[in-house]
């Protein structure tokens, strides 16, 4: 009876197997991936966001950011994945047009491909430091101190966050009333009532 199963199992193994005659099973076509992906008509293409250097990048991203109204300089820091554009904006502009036109630059810088993700700033103190990373970037200093430099530029705008527990939902939490008070505050309001309305009848 083993000996039955043992051959049946192995004639559905033999048989599972195709021959192929070195032949791979999709076509050698280039816009068809092996998995079964078909990718023709994507608005972004990887390999060519993968050929800027991050110095062209960032001046990609620098130019970019000039072209937009009011705008009149830009400077582009690029390291790997990080990207921050600081902007130069008349000193004379209130912090409400200086937050739309940031605004702008961030919007233009998200909607192209090589931008997505890169941080504005338009604080001059910034716009400062960017500028001697970059000269920094382009004599050769050491990677570990740009980045350092770098972290601290988008530690002062992007504010931390507390990462949100695992099996913890603070929208369940039963939350106590606002309108009631502790004892003490009760008892001195009640005594304040008091002595006011007692002054009112005398």
């Amino acid at each position: 009876m083993r000996k039955a199963i043992f051959i049946v199992f192995l004639m559905l193994l033999i048989s599972a197997c195709s021959n192929n005659n070195g032949k791979s099973n999709y076509n050698n076509n280039s816009d068809v991936m092996p998995q079964g992906v078909s990718v023709k008509n994507s608005h972004i293409d990887i390999n060519k966001n993968n050929n800027f250097t991050d110095e062209e990048r960032a001046n990609y991203l620098a130019n970019l950011a000039a072209g937009i109204p009011n705008v009149h300089g830009a400077t582009a820091v690029v390291l790997g994945n990080i990207a921050v554009v600081g902007i130069d904006v008349d000193a004379n502009v209130d912090r409400a047009k200086v937050g739309t036109i940031k605004y702008s630059v961030a919007e233009s810088l998200k909607h192209d491909p090589h931008g997505a993700g890169a941080v504005v700033v338009a604080d001059p103190d910034l716009n400062a430091r960017l500028k001697e990373i970059r000269s920094d970037m382009r004599a050769g200093k050491p990677v570990q101190g740009i980045m350092n430099e770098l972290s601290d530029i988008v530690g002062r705008i992007v504010p931390d966050a507390p990462t949100p527990e695992m099996g913890k939902n603070p929208e369940k939490a039963v939350k106590k009333p606002k309108n009631q008070m502790n004892n003490q505050n009760d008892r001195e309001l009640e005594n304040e009532q008091k002595k006011q309305s007692n002054e009112k009848n005398s």
